[in-house]
């Protein structure tokens, strides 16, 4: 699928469906031609409602305001109803606010994200038949659009949904393929993007690294473990970015076996490690003027005669013993090993994505990622920078008494905490202890539990894997560019 920017209005361009959003419910304005019939079929234009004039072959969605957000949601809400039909084209006008290539770059996104889909295990397939979407530069638009404005949004908003969707093809694949093996053959292949190297490193190099907490996770699987490194490096790169994912491709949760209905969509548990490598994708792509290293710590939670047990104390890379108090928290030891790893690549950012806690999906339900850490400006920057994306997140904030809940009687620290309140904070303090001093206030903890697989349709988002922290964390760095260049 193609979106094109024409200089041309909506009726000068051929097109099997148009599409027309009504803003803030003026069903008097000139784009609208069909009023009369929109008021008899009870078409009041408000936020997401739509309505398919298939006569006409003209799609209205209403949105609230030319926000960037609305003009996803509504972008997305349009595409869903044409990608059932036959349509091979659609037109559009470009509905610019205040800031015109924002808006067709938020457009450009939901098209593409709210196009995918997962059929890789259907017998009958039901691609989608869209080839182009046209979108008209002079038509309901402020004058000051350029056509390279324009293109520039498409290609940036383009870059971003396709790595997403990168993300999401990752995590829908079945356990049974998708194990630490394979996420590290299909991470090699991104050295096929300009200025991008991949290391893969398996148990030996784990072994020597003094990685314990890593190697005692996957001891019970037969598939080996994956140290993932992937590094964007361009030329005269101004500062360097260390993301570290979560790589469970399955959590069982040990021998502190899930319910079988927990064990269900938990080959989710690899999205952050998924995410840290769309991430890096749509960085070099974008050419963005910043370092990237994706780290991902890849392996299985399994049981078996070898596995790791309750009361097990284990060492970790920095020399911190650790008791098991449960066998399913077994995220937050692999990304102690890899986090320890991480500051030894002295990063200027230093940030981890995992689906880490059920705690946070109770503290700020299924769409929200939470962002931890000890800079307030930091936390405000991401956040920021995730609003204008269109991620929802939220701030938990670390605290002293919290912390004294992670002491153990016989080691230095135990893997859950003795309250069973905080649950999602805890995991974040347990973190911080891999993450030297120098390092804590360039260091954010993104829980993403929450918005990385649902099980039902929300916004432009399917159900399934969402790519939940890619758009925030590239919009970020495409901010902090823009400021840096001023």
């Amino acid at each position: 699928m193609k979106i094109l920017i024409e200089n041309k209005r909506l009726n000068e361009i051929k097109a099997d469906i148009k599409i027309i959003f009504v803003v803030n419910k003026d069903l008097n304005h000139k784009s609208i031609e069909d009023k009369d019939t929109l008021e008899f079929l009870g078409f009041k234009g408000e936020s997401e409602e739509s309505c398919f004039l298939t006569e006409k072959k003209t799609v209205y969605v209403g949105i609230e305001s030319l926000n960037n957000e609305e003009i996803r949601l509504a972008s997305s809400k349009a595409i869903n109803i044409i990608k059932s039909t036959n349509a091979k084209s659609i037109k559009i006008g470009t509905y610019s606010g205040d800031c015109p290539g924002e808006n067709i770059k938020a457009m450009s996104e939901a098209f593409i994200l709210g196009s995918y889909s997962f059929e890789e295990y259907k017998s009958k397939k039901n691609p989608i038949k869209i080839e182009t979407i046209t979108i008209c530069l002079d038509d309901f638009s402020r004058p000051d659009v350029s056509q390279e404005t324009a293109k520039k949004a498409v290609k940036v908003g383009t870059i971003i949904a396709n790595s997403t969707n990168y993300a999401k093809n990752l995590v829908n694949t079945i356990p049974y393929e998708m194990t630490s093996v394979k996420l590290a053959e299909v991470a090699q292949e991104l050295d096929g993007l300009e200025n991008v190297t991949c290391k893969v490193y398996d148990e030996k190099f784990l072994e020597e690294q003094g990685m314990g907490a890593f190697l005692a996770v996957n001891r019970a699987s037969h598939i080996p473990p994956r140290l993932i490194h992937v590094i964007y490096k361009p030329k005269n790169a101004k500062e360097k970015f260390v993301y570290v994912g979560k790589g469970l491709t399955y959590d069982s949760g040990g021998l502190s076996l899930k319910p079988g209905s927990s064990m269900v969509s938990m080959k989710s548990d690899m999205s952050g490690g998924a995410a840290v490598l769309g991430i890096i994708k749509g960085a070099a792509s974008l050419d963005l003027p910043y370092e990237v290293h994706a780290i991902v710590g890849a392996t299985e939670n399994s049981i078996g005669p070898e596995a790791y047990k309750p009361d097990d104390v284990l060492v970790a890379k920095n020399g911190k013993t650790i008791e098991i108090g449960n066998t399913d928290a077994e995220g937050r030891l692999v990304l102690a090993d890899c986090l320890c790893y991480a500051c030894e690549q002295k990063p200027d950012y230093l940030i981890d994505m995992a689906t880490l806690t059920g705690a946070c999906v109770v503290a700020l339900g299924e769409y929200t990622t939470a962002i931890m850490g000890h800079s307030s400006s930091l936390k405000q920057s991401l956040g920021d920078s995730a609003s204008n994306s269109g991620e929802l997140t939220g701030t938990l904030p670390f605290n002293r008494y919290l912390k004294k809940q992670l002491k153990s009687p016989i080691a230095d620290l135990s893997n859950i905490a003795s309250t069973r309140y905080g649950g999602a904070i805890t995991a974040g303090m347990f973190l911080d202890n891999f993450v030297t001093d120098e390092y804590k206030d360039k260091w954010l903890h993104l829980d993403i539990a929450g918005p990385a697989f649902v099980d039902k349709d929300w916004g432009y988002n399917q159900c399934g894997a969402s790519g939940a922290g890619i758009r925030m964390n590239l919009y970020w760095m495409i901010e902090k560019s823009k400021e840096e260049a001023k």
